[in-house]
């Protein structure tokens, strides 16, 4: 199956280049591009992709009101963005996340390192790093977004207490694998836990699963330094 991409990004360079490096893969294509956020919003509209790749920083409409817009349309539940940033480290980040990005990546990033991120959030998985988890997200999203309810401790009533705990791990930055491998069982076994707990709390990925782990105190979000 071929992942739909959409560019987002106002560097016509940049969009030329990532097009090249994407539709050079069997399994996915670039199916438009975007100068500003509100062309990006309009084309997702059109063609409904299945992964935006966003640049944060745009003329006009930038990125985080795109994606707040994107995420937030019922008909385009199925796409998933993935942010583009100069800096890793950055408020705007955590704000993409909140919104309902699915992760992000440094626009330095390595040619592989783009695609496998392109393949990781297309198949409904986050990309969210370690060092982003322990950093952008503990330092940020424990506070909820403006006009936002906060998560809090009674939402998590739903789940089970292994759904807990492996919520835990993941918003500590853990993949399944390592999840599995502390809790000896299987990744198969950790990826159920993930959707289970992703289904009760309504969150649309694991991104989200993330942000609701730290504004509900299931984990604690390290000082603010």
């Amino acid at each position: 199956m071929t992942i739909r991409v959409l560019l987002a990004d106002d560097q016509a360079l940049l969009r030329a280049t990532f097009r090249i490096l994407i539709d050079s893969c069997d399994d996915m294509k670039v199916v438009a591009e975007a100068a500003d956020g509100e062309e990006a919003v309009a084309l997702a509209r059109t063609h409904r992709p299945d992964l935006v790749l966003m640049d944060i920083r745009m003329p006009g409409t930038d990125g985080l009101a795109a994606t707040s817009a994107i995420c937030a349309d019922p008909d385009l539940a199925d796409t998933r963005v993935l942010i583009l940033t100069t800096f890793e480290i950055d408020e705007y980040v955590a704000e993409a996340l909140r919104a309902g990005a699915s992760g992000f990546l440094g626009k330095d990033v390595t040619a592989d390192a783009l695609l496998a991120g392109v393949r990781t959030v297309a198949a409904g998985d986050s990309l969210l790093s370690p060092l982003a988890t322990r950093t952008v997200i503990t330092r940020f999203l424990a506070a909820p977004a403006k006009g936002v309810r906060p998560a809090v401790p009674e939402d998590l009533a739903a789940l089970t207490a292994r759904e807990r705990e492996v919520m835990a791990w993941v918003a500590e930055g853990c993949s399944n694998e390592e999840i599995a491998g502390k809790l000896v069982v299987s990744p198969l076994t950790v990826r159920t836990h993930v959707h289970r707990a992703m289904t009760k709390l309504g969150a649309r990925d694991r991104a989200q699963l993330v942000v609701i782990a730290y504004q509900s105190g299931l984990v604690q979000a390290s000082p603010r330094g």
